[in-house]
């Protein structure tokens, strides 16, 4: 008997969070809910010094990993009911990419989720336009948003691992609090 108390102590934590998932994802699906998601992998940190918006070849791009880990992005979603969300992504090639590789639909660049790594000073306006922006948007199909672990951290405290999602309830709010944290498939 004592070994079944044990167990279901082991075992409890992993239904919590099981449980927890499964409701953020309905959240997302119900428009209740968005999930914003680090780029998937893109080796290396920060930007080349001679990057320029609009120019892949300047910029840290996706490898194979990354690649792979978008299209697994996009099943996941499929997975569970996320058929055409809206997709929002920074206008940086590895956040397009990882956007398109998911293969849900038309992905529209959005400055408020472009990376400020190499301007911190301008983390907390962007931030808080980010927020506005959000959430002015209209009620509609799912919400994902591509963005960087900078911007996450800066909503959310969280650092992302590369390609990690949040799911994070709307209205959306300063240090928004994660309903589940999905890690990249």
């Amino acid at each position: 008997m004592r070994c079944l108390w044990l167990l279901a102590l082991v075992l409890l934590p992993l239904f919590s969070v099981a449980a927890d998932t499964t409701d953020a994802w309905q959240a997302l699906r119900e428009g209740r809910a968005l999930i914003l998601m680090r780029h998937a992998t893109a080796p290396g940190t920060g930007d080349p010094a001679n990057f320029r918006l609009g120019h892949c070849e300047t910029q840290r791009n996706l490898n194979a990993q990354g690649r792979a880990e978008a299209r697994r992005w996009g099943e996941l979603l499929a997975r569970q009911g996320i058929e055409q969300p809206r997709l929002l992504s920074s206008r940086w090639c590895r956040a397009l990419d990882t956007a398109s590789h998911m293969q849900r639909g038309p992905v529209q660049p959005f400055a408020a989720l472009d990376s400020f790594f190499g301007q911190p000073t301008d983390g907390a306006e962007q931030t808080a336009e980010l927020i506005r922006s959000i959430n002015q948007l209209p009620a509609g199909a799912p919400l994902v948003l591509v963005s960087h672990q900078v911007n996450i951290t800066a909503l959310t405290g969280i650092f992302p691992a590369s390609g990690e999602g949040l799911i994070l309830a709307l209205p959306l709010r300063p240090r928004a609090e994660p309903l589940a944290r999905i890690p990249a498939p």
